[in-house]
């Protein structure tokens, strides 16, 4: 079985959109819940928030870009603190779609994203 995971199976997507039916297997990726986001509506399937940024580097980075270069190498060092998640979150991958939820208002600059390049890693 090929271990490479296509790039279009991991998906992001803000809490405060709406589930579709592509979104596959819906996983909230951060350490606290979405305020204003009900849970009911949200269709979260699982929520990974172990494997979230540490809340000290969370409220260090506070989602300045000029900031994001360093979140993302400490963050992807956290992240391979964590390799039973990941490998949980890589499978999950494998067999379908799967979409990494967040909060964060900047599209570009957040953990999803840094997540998803980890999750792609060979």
């Amino acid at each position: 079985m090929d271990k490479k995971i296509p790039a279009e199976r991991i998906r992001l997507k803000r809490a405060y959109e709406r589930p579709s039916a592509e979104d596959g297997a819906r996983v909230l990726i951060d350490r606290l819940w979405p305020r204003g986001v009900k849970q009911r509506s949200a269709k979260i399937d699982q929520w990974a928030k172990d494997i979230a940024p540490s809340t000290e580097l969370r409220k260090w980075f506070g989602h300045e870009p000029a900031r994001w270069e360093e979140f993302r190498r400490r963050y992807t060092a956290e992240l391979h603190q964590h390799l039973e998640q990941l490998d949980n979150l890589r499978e999950l991958a494998r067999s379908g779609a799967i979409t990494l939820v967040y909060a964060a208002h900047d599209e570009c600059h957040n953990d999803a994203v840094v997540l998803r390049d980890v999750l792609l890693e060979p």
